[in-house]
């Protein structure tokens, strides 16, 4: 397949790449690069040394004789390039990745606010319309997110996107399936609420097929591709906007600092690992949906965990130290999270849960390019609310010194 992967420089996008690439498919990367431009904004670096993204695909044709083509296109304001980059390639599927990924960053200030929603709303819409529009029969992945739904407790399974309801009506109840209803906690999180709704819209209207995939958080480091050579290596965040918190928490281990579990710790989060990120995307691209049929969702994640049970499993392993601070963000203390994730294994998924082994292996990484970090951007300090940003802490490690008289 002539596959398109949009947002492919990031983090789940390069990986990703590799990986249909390695499966013998024609793979081009759209992509703006805005996320390195976001490290320089924040003033904060990928732990692991990334080349740009020319050098990174000369390596793998290096390596393997197949060939990645980049191309260098805003999807969110440059609609008639993209319209005209479909037209002439007639891409078989497109994968979606490019859009503002962390919800701290999100809730920074009101321009992040803006620069979210505008960003990751118009290339979502710019991208159906230009699809609808050059009459492509092209396969769209979207990389959704299990937080649309929140982090309430229900008490039951969350299903794979649709929800059985009765109706009572004038004639008798009637049955129905609904989208399972989201309630996002973050800016972050409300656009990939909205892009529900575009992609519901666009599939009824126009018969797009559509496949949305509600990951949980990613973990890891390397998946086989990146493994071939050290300039594959993929990104790796560990800033308190974009590290992942299980990610986070291994860093911080290596680098002798807090493991940092924001209020009680009672959050309980699906997560998944890199490896299994990239195969659900391959496996979700075999299974495309006809023309007419409603979007197919797919919860992404193998397990779910309290964050502080996984920062007293990191603690066990590394003998770090766990430091409880103020939640930066406005959430419940303490959340279940039952999901249904039944589909990808009926597709013969085989989860990667949590080991010590992989665990050490990021470790390892952090360890390797510790002299990267920069332990001020380590902290978790964008704030949901003002009133919540008065009890942020800055200085976990206690260093910064302190008025006593």
């Amino acid at each position: 397949m002539r596959i398109a992967v949009l947002g492919g420089d990031g983090f789940v996008g390069w990986p990703t790449a590799l990986h249909l690439s390695d499966l013998g498919h024609e793979v081009h990367i759209l992509d703006n690069l805005s996320r390195r431009w976001i490290d320089t904004e924040l003033g904060v670096q990928s732990l692991t040394p990334m080349d740009s993204i020319q050098e990174r695909c000369r390596i793998w044709h290096q390596e393997t004789g197949k060939r990645i083509h980049f191309h260098l296109l805003n999807l969110a304001t440059e609609y008639e390039r993209l319209k005209g980059w479909l037209a002439d390639h007639r891409p078989d599927a497109v994968i979606h990745f490019a859009e503002q990924r962390a919800a701290p960053y999100s809730m920074k200030t009101d321009r992040h606010k803006v620069y979210t929603v505008t960003n990751n709303t118009n290339a979502t819409h710019n991208l159906l319309a230009a699809l609808v529009e050059t009459g492509i029969d092209a396969h769209l992945l979207h990389l959704g997110t299990m937080g649309v739904y929140g982090y309430s407790s229900v008490g039951a399974p969350i299903p794979e996107g649709y929800l059985d309801i009765r109706i009572d009506t004038p004639s008798g109840p009637c049955d129905q399936q609904i989208l399972y209803p989201t309630r996002p906690g973050s800016v972050y999180h409300m656009t990939k609420s909205l892009d529900q709704i575009l992609f519901q819209f666009y599939a009824q209207n126009d018969g797009l097929r559509i496949t949305d995939l509600h990951q949980g958080i990613v973990w890891g480091t390397h998946t086989e591709q990146t493994r071939r050579h050290e300039q594959l290596v993929n990104r790796f965040d560990y800033d308190g906007d974009y590290g992942t918190v299980l990610n986070r928490f291994l860093i911080q281990a290596a680098i002798g600092y807090p493991l940092t579990v924001h209020g009680t710790g009672g959050q309980t989060r699906a997560f998944i690992h890199i490896q299994d990120s990239v195969r659900c995307i391959e496996l979700a691209l075999r299974d495309a949906p006809a023309p007419g049929d409603r979007v197919r969702i797919f919860n992404q994640m193998t397990e779910t965990h309290r964050v502080r049970d996984l920062a007293e499993l990191v603690a066990r392993l590394t003998g770090a130290r766990v430091a409880y601070l103020p939640n930066p963000r406005k959430e419940a203390d303490e959340n279940e999270l039952i999901v249904m994730n039944d589909q990808f294994l009926a597709l013969g998924l085989q989860p990667i849960t949590l080991a010590e082994g992989l665990l050490t292996e990021v470790v390892e990484v952090a360890r390797k390019y510790a002299h990267r970090i920069d332990r001020a951007r380590v902290p978790a300090v964008s704030a949901w609310t003002r009133d919540i940003a008065q009890r942020v802490e800055h200085d976990p490690e206690g260093k910064r010194l302190r008025q006593v008289s």
